[in-house]
Parts: C-alpha cells; sequence; structure tokens
C-alpha cells in the first residue's frame, strides 16, 4: 500500500470524506447491479428452481416427488434461490468495484499481483459450482436414493434441498480457490514453495477434514471434495514454483553457511611477508596482551650501538 501523507487536520478529514463518498457511491453500483439482475430473473424463478432439482428428481423413484412443507415455502424458495444467484452472476461487478476503489493506493507491482488474482478468483469459484453440480450432486443423491429403506418414500422438501445446495456450492467454490491462496502466500514471503512441497503429507489430512466440514455428513461428498482441493493444490504449488519471486528461489537454492569459527586476527601476515616480531608472535599465539618491550637506558642503547 501507498505511504499516506501526514497533512494538516482539516485536509485529513476531506480525504477522510471523499474516501466515504466514493464508497458509498461502489456500495450503491453493487447494490443497484443485484437489484437489476434479481429482477431480470425473478419471471424464471419456478424455472430456475425445476432445473436446480434436476440432479435429484432424475434419482427420485417415478411415484415420488419434492414437496413443500411450509405454507410460504412455495414462492419464499424460489425467491431466495433468485436472490442467491444474483449475488453470484454479480461476483465479476462486486469484484471490479472493490478493486476501483483500493486499486489508487496501491504500487504498480501490487496492481499487477492483485487483478489478476480477482479474474482468476471468480473463475475458479464458477468451476468450483459447476463441478458440484454436473459431478457432485448426480453421485450423492443416486446414491441416497438408493440406499432408502425399503417401504420410505424419498420425497424431499423444497426449502431444505435448496439449503442443502448452497452448502454444497459454497464448500465447492471455496475449495477451488486453493490455488489462488497458495500463489497468494508465496508471492507474500509467506512461506516458500519447498516448505508447502514437505508439507504435503498434511495438506491432504487437512483436506479430508475440511471436506468432511463443508459437506453434509456423507462419504461421498466428503472424497469428492477433499481430492480437488489436493489436486488443486498441487497446480497451486506448480504455479507458485514458476512465478515465485527470485529472492525466494535464491535463499532455497543458497547453501546454508557454516558456523564461523574463531575469526583470523586482522594482525596475521602471511609467511612472505616481514617476519613476525615478538610482540606479534605473542599475539598470533593467542598469550593475551602484548608483550611490552623492556625498558632500555639510554646508555644501553648508545652501548649497544656503539
Amino acid at each position: 500500500m501507498k505511504p499516506t501523507d501526514s497533512g494538516d487536520p482539516e485536509a485529513k478529514q476531506e480525504s477522510l470524506l471523499s474516501h466515504l463518498f466514493e464508497l458509498r457511491s461502489r456500495l450503491l453500483w453493487v447494490t443497484g447491479s443485484v437489484l437489476a439482475v434479481m429482477l431480470g430473473l425473478f419471471p424464471f424463478a419456478n424455472t430456475l428452481y425445476a432445473w436446480l432439482a434436476g440432479p435429484l428428481m432424475a434419482h427420485l423413484p417415478e411415484d415420488s416427488s419434492m414437496v413443500a412443507i411450509e405454507v410460504a415455502s412455495p414462492f419464499l424458495t424460489p425467491f431466495k434461490l433468485v436472490f442467491l444467484l444474483s449475488i453470484v452472476l454479480a461476483i465479476p461487478i462486486i469484484l471490479y468495484h472493490a478493486w476501483a476503489f483500493v486499486a489508487p493506493g496501491l504500487y504498480g507491482s501490487e496492481k499487477r499481483l492483485v487483478f489478476p488474482l480477482l479474474v482468476s478468483s471468480s473463475i475458479l469459484f464458477y468451476v468450483g459450482m459447476a463441478f458440484a453440480y454436473f459431478i457432485v450432486f448426480p453421485l450423492v443423491f443416486g446414491f441416497f436414493t438408493r440406499v432408502a429403506p425399503e417401504g420410505v418414500a424419498v420425497m424431499t422438501d423444497i426449502g431444505r434441498y435448496l439449503d442443502f445446495v448452497i452448502k454444497i456450492f459454497i464448500a465447492f467454490g471455496a475449495a477451488f480457490e486453493v490455488p489462488v491462496v497458495t500463489l497468494v502466500l508465496v508471492r507474500l514471503g509467506v512461506t516458500t514453495p519447498k516448505k508447502l512441497a514437505s508439507k504435503r503429507p498434511y495438506v491432504i489430512v487437512v483436506a479430508f477434514i475440511v471436506g468432511m466440514l463443508l459437506t453434509p455428513p456423507d462419504v461421498i461428498s466428503q472424497v469428492l471434495l477433499a481430492i480437488p482441493v489436493w489436486l488443486l493444490f498441487e497446480i497451486g504449488l506448480l504455479l507458485s514454483r514458476l512465478w515465485a519471486p527470485r529472492s525466494l528461489e535464491e535463499d532455497e537454492d543458497a547453501p546454508r553457511e557454516k558456523p564461523a569459527g574463531k575469526p583470523r586476527r586482522p594482525w596475521r601476515k602471511k609467511a612472505s611477508q616481514v617476519p613476525l616480531s615478538a610482540e606479534e608472535q605473542a599475539m598470533e599465539m593467542g598469550e593475551g596482551e602484548p608483550l611490552e618491550k623492556p625498558e632500555e637506558n639510554g646508555d644501553e642503547q648508545d652501548g649497544g650501538t656503539r
């Protein structure tokens, strides 16, 4: 983020008010977009619900159908579906306004990183929902209808069915964001691809735990969520190795330095240089303080020189 300039209080207040006004306008645009999409889809509410219930209806017995337990369910349930579908379809608009509000405070390198992540996260969320509808739903509903006890008519309530599929959609949409999360962690320097690869067994265990917590209590949906999470982690790991900062790659490849030993004294001389004096030899041998030269009288020095 760009650092904010410190100015007088009036300038700060004006800057804060301008940000609040811009935030209000962005929120109005987002709300208007969701309402516009919802108004366009509301006439097709029953058709959309019939399409959503298709995977379950395909596996129900011929003499069975879905039921509405509550009085207002035939109206409120399709309305709820249209509202949620409007938010999902308006995700690109919501992310665009969020990006437009935050982008002025980012550096150029941050903008080049954030914008592709927003686009890829939206696409991966839609892919996760499509995976749940076309692959997970037929397997799960086929299993549930086959294991029903004899004499029990499978007649699912439309409201509870909608709640069930919403949980599945959110779980798989969020699970498919694993490559984005992995890449962001590496780009921010929180971890490295080598460290993530060493944690692979733990990631697999966590994937099954997340599948158990986010999906309904059945083994099929848990496994169908855990396996894609693991595969998406591997994809994110591969992308992080390709786009990791060079500094992280150099740190991983650089050999570890050996612990430094006893420091070399700067007064040590090479053998090719002048021979060491008695004082320097004492220092080199590590005997402590340099030897003091004995005091010599001037007469003795004169006598020695004569």
